[in-house]
């Protein structure tokens, strides 16, 4: 599982016309799923979105998690961040689960982290997206859950 963290000061998601999720400061978190994943690694990836302390203190240090400054978090599943740009000029996306495989995986790491008391926004699985946000620094990172 690839996660590509974004603090926000906030973050929207349409389908067409319609605003499927949206959420104020907190964070916007793409989501690609690969061959392996599973609800125990969706798990993980929970527990460590919801305590990753990405977020500043008074001091300016980022010393608070999601958690702690009462944030909420946009989900978006999104296959191409498992893109294999090593070969060639076209990404393959061997590496990443199928459709049937990788949604429940969004679900339960959504509702784990919902579980932890953060409120959670989806995008909607497999449908051509819109995401707009207002990046908070920027601060951006890329996490990687085995």
């Amino acid at each position: 599982m690839r996660l590509v963290i974004q603090r926000v000061e906030r973050a929207s998601v349409r389908v067409g016309t319609e605003t499927v999720g949206e959420i104020g400061a907190g964070a916007l978190v793409l989501v690609g799923i690969a061959h392996g994943d599973d609800a125990a690694t969706a798990n993980r990836a929970g527990d460590r979105l919801v305590n990753l302390r990405y977020f500043e203190d008074e001091t300016g240090r980022t010393n608070r998690s999601i958690v702690d400054v009462g944030g909420a978090m946009l989900l978006v599943s999104q296959f191409t961040l498992l893109a294999d740009t090593s070969h060639g000029r076209r990404p393959g996306f061997a590496a990443a689960a199928a459709p049937d495989m990788a949604a429940p995986i969004v679900e339960r790491l959504a509702d784990h982290v919902a579980a932890a008391g953060v409120p959670v926004a989806r995008g909607r699985f497999g449908a051509s997206m819109a995401v707009e946000l207002v990046n908070d620094g920027p601060f951006t990172l890329v996490l990687d859950v085995d």
